[in-house]
This record gives C-alpha cells, sequence and structure tokens, in this order.
C-alpha cells in the first residue's frame, strides 16, 4: 500500500494532497513545483467547459491566477495596476475568457506544456526553475520578482505528473483544488502502524501549546480546527475564550505527534519536493511539521467557498460535496444534491462490490503466482532432466558409433587377411612351378650339348612332352595376380555427418498431449446410446492431432476402440439395455499416444423405447402417430423393423391392433437387418415370427409352419413379444395368454423387432414396458 501513499513528485508520503481534477493527488508543495505558465496567446477550451469548479469571475478579472492564496496575499506579487488579488497574473482585462480554468484537460497535450525551462524532480517530473534573487536583495523581494515575471501575459496551469492532463488555474490557484483529508488519514495511520511495526521504543513527544510564554511550555489541551493552533489550559481560557468571535470555533483534543521514523521519512520528501523559496507544508504558528501533519488529518473538512461551514449535501452534477450556504446563493441550487451521508453509503457500497472484483482477481493473480512458482520448480528439474537425457543420447551415439567403428575395422582386417593370403598362395605356387621349369630347361640343356644322337633320340620325344606340358601350365592368367592391392571398401559416411549435423530437439519440442478431462456434465445416456464429451486441460501447449475413446463391453470387459478422431464429442449407439458401460479417453499427436483421462460410469436404460424404423421398412408401409402406428397400402405382406437392435438381455413390447378387416394374417417377431421386407415375416432363415388369424397362431421361421394354438386376434386386441437373449427363447402372448412353447433358434447376432401385415391391418407400438410375470399359460390346440 505504500506506493499509493507516495507523491509522484517527490517520491515521498503524501503531504497536504491535493484532489487534481483528473483525480490523481500530489503534495501542495509538490504542486507549486510543477505549476508551469502558458502564453496568453495559447489557445483555451472554450468559456462553457471551465466551469466544473469555483465561482465565475466577473469580466475584469485577473486574466493570470496565482498558484495559491499564499502566493496571492503577498503584495509583492501584485502586478502594475492591478490588485493584490491578480497575484501571479497581476493583469486585468480578459479575464471574463478565462475565469474558470480548473477542469481544463488537455488530452492532445505533447508534454508537459511548459514553455520555460525548467528542472526535473527525482521521479522525472518537471519542477519550476528558482529564480534567482538579485544581490543583495531579500527573499521576499525574490519572490516579487518571480511573480512579477510570471504575471507578464501568461496564466498558470498544472500538469498531473501520472497522466500528464492539464488544467488552468482559477483565481483561487492551487486553493481552489479540494484538500484530499481522507488520504492525509490513511498517510498518517500509516506511519503511526510503520512506526509501531518498527519498535520504535522511545516514548512519543507531547504536543505542547504554541502561545505559551512558559518554559518549557506546557503540554497543549485544545486544538482549535479553526485557528490551527495548539493552546494549553491557561492559554486557552486567555487567548482563546468560547464567546465572541471564537464562539463558533471547534476545539479538539491534540493530535498525537508522529514517530521519530515519520519525521524521518518525511524530510527527504521535503528536500526533495520542495525547494527553497518555493513554500513548503507550513505548520500552525511556526510549530514543527510534524504537529501540523497531524492537526490537519484530524480536521473536518469544510467548504472551501465557506471556510466556516462543514458539508452537509453532495452535488450529484458537480460529483463534490458542498455546504448549505453554495445551495442558498445559488450556484449549486439548480444542480440536483443528495444527502452527504446516505451518498457517502452508497459510494461506500460501490466501492466494497468493485473490491469484492478486485479480491477474486487477486485470488486468482496469488494462485497464477503459484502456478507460475510451480513451473518455475518444473523448467529447473526438466531443464537437469532434459540436460541429462541429451547428455545420455549423445553418449549412446557415440558408443554406437564406438561399436561400429569397431565393426568396420574388424571387416577391413580381414579383408587385409584374405588378400595377403591370396597374394601368398600364388607366389608360393608361383615359386614353385619357376623352380620345376627351371630344373627342366637347365636339364634339357645338359641333354642338347651331348654328341650321343642314338642316346639323345631314346629321351627326346619324353623331354619334348615335358617341355610342353610345362608351358602349358603358364596358361594366360596365371602370370597375373589373383587380387588387388586396392581396397574395394568405400565407407559412406556423408549421411551419417548430415544427420549429426541435423540432429536437434525436433522430437523434444512436441511432447505427447496430457489426459483429456471428462466433461460430466455433458455425458449421458438415451436408451441404449451413450454420448461423451470431453476437452483438454488449461495451459496445455502440446498439440493435439486427435482423441481415442474407448468403450468395454457393458459386463466388466476389455476396453475397445469406439471411435478416433478430432472431434470432443461422440455418441455411440446400438448399445445393450441395463447394463453398465466404462469409458475413457485419450489423446495423441505425432510424438506419440498420451495417458488415458479418468474412467466414467454411463448406464443405459432399463427398458426399450423405440419406434417402427421408416427407413427400414418396404414403401408400401405407412407409418403414422410418430412412426407408433403402422398399416400397409398393399394387399401383399410387407415388412417394417423397429428402431431399437438387441443383442443382450430380456426385452418385452406389445402391439395393438386397431383395425383389423377380412381376416388377415398379420405376423409378429424378429428379425435381422437383411430381412427380405417384400413377404411374410418368417418365411425367410432371418426372421423368427408368429403369424395369427382371427382363430389360431403359428410359429414360422424358414417357412417351416410349427406350434399352431388356439386363439386368434381381433380389432383390439393386444399381442406381445417377449425376447430372452439370456435364454435364447421367443415367446409370444395374445391378450395375455401365452400361444404355444417358447421357441426360437439358438444363434448369436442383432435382432429387431419386425412386422408384417396388409392394408387389412392397423397396428399401434407400445414400448417401455416392464417385463410381465403374470401372463398365462398356453391354450394348445388339439391338431
Amino acid at each position: 500500500m505504500e506506493e499509493e501513499l507516495k507523491c509522484p513528485v517527490c517520491g515521498s508520503l503524501f503531504r497536504e494532497p491535493i484532489i487534481l481534477p483528473c483525480s490523481h493527488n500530489v503534495c501542495l508543495p509538490c504542486a507549486r513545483t510543477i505549476a508551469v505558465q502558458t502564453p496568453d496567446g495559447e489557445p483555451h477550451l472554450p468559456q462553457p467547459l471551465l466551469h466544473s469548479r469555483g465561482s465565475g469571475l466577473p469580466a475584469g478579472a485577473a486574466a493570470a491566477p496565482p498558484l495559491d492564496h499564499d502566493a496571492a496575499a503577498g503584495p509583492a506579487c501584485s502586478g502594475g495596476g492591478g490588485s493584490a488579488a491578480g497575484g501571479l497574473g497581476g493583469g486585468a482585462g480578459g479575464g471574463g475568457d478565462h475565469a474558470d480554468k480548473l477542469s481544463l484537460y488537455s488530452e492532445t497535450d505533447s508534454g508537459y506544456g511548459s514553455y520555460t525551462p525548467s528542472l526535473k524532480s527525482p521521479n522525472g517530473v518537471r519542477v519550476l526553475p528558482m529564480v534567482p534573487a538579485p544581490p543583495g536583495s531579500s527573499a521576499a523581494a525574490a519572490r516579487g520578482a518571480a511573480c512579477s515575471s510570471l504575471s507578464s501575459s501568461s496564466s498558470s496551469s498544472i500538469t498531473c505528473p501520472q497522466c500528464h492532463r492539464s488544467a488552468s488555474l482559477d483565481h483561487r490557484g492551487l486553493r481552489g483544488f479540494q484538500r484530499n483529508r481522507l488520504l492525509e488519514a490513511i498517510v498518517q495511520r500509516y506511519q503511526q502502524g510503520r512506526g509501531a511495526a518498527q519498535g520504535a521504543s522511545a516514548a512519543s513527544a507531547v504536543a505542547i501549546c504554541q502561545l505559551c510564554d512558559r518554559t518549557p511550555p506546557e503540554p497543549a489541551a485544545t486544538l482549535c480546527e479553526q485557528c490551527d493552533v495548539l493552546y494549553c489550559a491557561a492559554c486557552q481560557l486567555k487567548c482563546h475564550p468560547s464567546r465572541g468571535p471564537f464562539a463558533k470555533h471547534r476545539l479538539v483534543q491534540p493530535p498525537p505527534p508522529p514517530a521519530p521514523a515519520e519525521a524521518a521519512s518525511a524530510s527527504p520528501g521535503a528536500a526533495q519536493g520542495a525547494p527553497s523559496g518555493g513554500g513548503g507544508c507550513k505548520s500552525p504558528g511556526g510549530a514543527g511539521a510534524g504537529a501540523a501533519g497531524g492537526s490537519a488529518a484530524r480536521k473536518f473538512p469544510t467548504c472551501p467557498e465557506h471556510e466556516m461551514e462543514n458539508y452537509s449535501m453532495y452535488c450529484v452534477s458537480c460529483r463534490t460535496p458542498v455546504c448549505y450556504l453554495c445551495l442558498e446563493e445559488g450556484r449549486h441550487g439548480k444542480h440536483e444534491v443528495k444527502p452527504l451521508g446516505a451518498m457517502w453509503k452508497q459510494h461506500k457500497a460501490q466501492l466494497s462490490q468493485a473490491l469484492n472484483g478486485v479480491s477474486d482477481k487477486a485470488k486468482e493473480a496469488k494462485e497464477f503466482l503459484v502456478q507460475l512458482k510451480n513451473i518455475l520448480q518444473q523448467v529447473q528439474e526438466n531443464g537437469l532432466d532434459y540436460e541429462a537425457c541429451l547428455v545420455a543420447q549423445c553418449d549412446a551415439l557415440v558408443d554406437a558409433l564406438t561399436r561400429q567403428k569397431a565393426k568396420l575395422l574388424t571387416k577391413v582386417t580381414k579383408e587385409r587377411e584374405h588378400k595377403l593370403k591370396m597374394v601368398w598362395d600364388q607366389i608360393n605356387h608361383c615359386t614353385l612351378k619357376l623352380r620345376q621349369s627351371t630344373g627342366l630347361m637347365e636339364y634339357c640343356l645338359e641333354v642338347i650339348k651331348e654328341n650321343d644322337p642314338s642316346g639323345f633320340l631314346q629321351i627326346s620325344d619324353a623331354l619334348i612332352k615335358r617341355v610342353q606340358v610345362s608351358q602349358e601350365q603358364w596358361v594366360k592368367g596365371a602370370l597375373e595376380p589373383k587380387v588387388s592391392a586396392e581396397f574395394d571398401l568405400t565407407l559412406d559416411s556423408e549421411p551419417l555427418l548430415q544427420a549429426i549435423h541435423q540432429l536437434d530437439f525436433i522430437q523434444m519440442k512436441c511432447r505427447v498431449p496430457p489426459g483429456p478431462l471428462l466433461q460430466l456434465e455433458k455425458c449421458c445416456t438415451h436408451n441404449n446410446s451413450v454420448t461423451l464429451a470431453w476437452r483438454m486441460p488449461p495451459f496445455t501447449h502440446s498439440p493435439v492431432d486427435g482423441y481415442i475413446l474407448e468403450l468395454d463391453d457393458g459386463d466388466g470387459g476389455q476396453f475397445r476402440e469406439v471411435y478416433v478422431g478430432k472431434e470432443t464429442l461422440c455418441t455411440i449407439d446400438g448399445l445393450h439395455f441395463n447394463s453398465t458401460y466404462n469409458a475413457r479417453v485419450k489423446a495423441f499427436n505425432s510424438s506419440g499416444v498420451g495417458p488415458y483421462s479418468k474412467t466414467v460410469v454411463l448406464q443405459t436404460s432399463d427398458v426399450a423405447w423405440f419406434t417402427f424404423d421408416p427407413n427400414s421398412g418396404h414403401r408400401d408401409i405407412i407409418l403414422s402417430n410418430d412412426n407408433q402406428t403402422a398399416t400397409c397400402s398393399s394387399y401383399d405382406d410387407r415388412v417394417v423393423l423397429g428402431t431399437a437392435a438387441f443383442s443382450k438381455g430380456v426385452h418385452y413390447w406389445e402391439l395393438h391392433v386397431d383395425r383389423y378387416d377380412n381376416h388377415p394374417d398379420p405376423a409378429f417377431g424378429v428379425a435381422r437387418a437383411s430381412v427380405v421386407k417384400d413377404m411374410m415375416l418368417g418365411k425367410d432363415d432371418k426372421a423368427w415370427a408368429m403369424y395369427v388369424d382371427n382363430n389360431r397362431s403359428w410359429f414360422m421361421h424358414c417357412n417351416s409352419h410349427t406350434n399352431r394354438t388356439e386363439g386368434g386376434v381381433c380389432k383390439g386386441a393386444t399381442v406381445g413379444v417377449l425376447l430372452d437373449l439370456n435364454k435364447h427363447t421367443l415367446t409370444f402372448f395374445i391378450n395375455g395368454q401365452q400361444q404355444g412353447p417358447t421357441a426360437f433358434s439358438h444363434v448369436d447376432g442383432v435382432f429387431m423387432p419386425a412386422l408384417s401385415l396388409n392394408r387389412n391391418v392397423q397396428v399401434t407400438l407400445h414400448t417401455g414396458l416392464e417385463v410381465p410375470t403374470n401372463l398365462g399359460r398356453p391354450k394348445l390346440s388339439g391338431n
């Protein structure tokens, strides 16, 4: 809260804060330093826009207002030919056009509107330069020189240091702005609380009388709010009796003095915000600033126009408190006014209501900060994990490359040894042949040297053959190397180098999505279908390519995929009635499949609600009564199916005969979806039915007639069908009496309610019925 209690100019706690027209606050001494001059040639807003505060001035009043009453009171600030009320402006004439500029805003202001060189406060707010005192002159003369220099063809304005909106001053100067006494009181309480929190153990100084001639002065007993002076009991009786002109003054208890820490904190602000000669926070009767601040915080606010009157009403038009004299004098006479207390309570209630919203946002912000701190910790942990993972992966790559290097070196070694063996074998083989050939050559030369013809001819034929055979051994290629000295092994490392250069965190940027959140308020069941809805958790940054919805078999079995896609709402039809299903969903993206959501349990309807299906019936079938009543436009039998499909459980429905003419043979039963629909139900192998006339009934399947039973139908009769897929039985009832023994093939699959009829019959379907327990036994026929 301390930042809310600091002046935007001096940076210290507020001292005598005033409320600017833009609703921002500034210290009164600081306001004197940031007030600027505006040349008379500067355009202003039209006169009707300038009457939001204060009373208008008559024609001929001063054009340039003073900064405040203190400046106006100084005779040195009066311009030539002007009155003292002219203040800094001093010049007369033209006052009607600029009589009240307190609410003058400049939405297109390009800065602070200062046309004079300026200084800057520690917070960067422009401050009026100090007018240097001429040599040998006093400070009052210097102030007079400053006032006379400002009064030369200029008016005064002030720019808010926070929103940079400008407002011109009226004839009262800065005193025309309301004093924010509520803020003063809060600042005082804050200073007291901060002093107590800092453990100031020194006893607080007692406020002393400001008129006492004793040494030391007596402690103050009362404070006059109008005189702003502290009195002891003796001085109050002597200098401020409760009679005469002092009878209407209000005497209150003296305020507690500020703690030492408060004075220390206030002194730097005073040094920053109020240069010497610029005017500071005045203390009553020249006493310490601490006492003055305390007394100001305890004052009851009074009307700036009538300083002796307290506020009693609130002007809704001007949005300001007023006294009864303001209403009597007529300035606010035509305005809408309300009691001050009522408006106080109303605005307090509005502020409290607004604070509730801020409180909720603050709570959300705290939770958000906790979340950010958790994210901060997770980032640290994940960063270390990713670093370790990266090191492990790179080490694994290095290890894999080392192993592959060893394998490649082994291949090179084997190839080298193979080549060496081949060369050595060829060398040995060639050496042996060469030795044999050389020996043969030497022997033949010795034979040729002999001069014995008969002896030569005895062995010449054999030697010639041996030489020819030796020559033939040196066939083509025998003197060529079988292996090359070059290695035909080229290592293709370019793809690997390219892959290493492209190695990046592509896979790590896209993580698997988290588990979806099932929206239970949207999950529901209808008849034998279930609808599920889900969404991703908030603050999910992983992309989602789709979802996988899984459902069990309704009997606690294994899950199976029933939907894969991008939608977040899915309806599954054709489930078992009176069954409990478990469902779950997971998301996936290019990185993989995320975890499952929580499992939701869904219960299908106990009994089946269905109608005749207009899409599956023969084109001659005529449906009405919301597809619950069926008849036919043909004299031939035509088939229509129900909208429900059964594969498990016990189900019962009834059909009421609305019309029965000329003794037709309607058939009732169940069938596959592929049943033939242009002949009587039960004539093919896809249907199981009971067909009935007005006297008896038969069970029929694959055009086989069995189980003839006495008892037929007529107009108004009710036919019941009981399908028990647990026992694989099909039973029919006419008006509550069972027709023959049960007969139903032991086959599995999906069965649908079915009916065949012609134009002489009309029936109405009734579903959602409980299985009856008081049905009669059959009446078997003698035949």
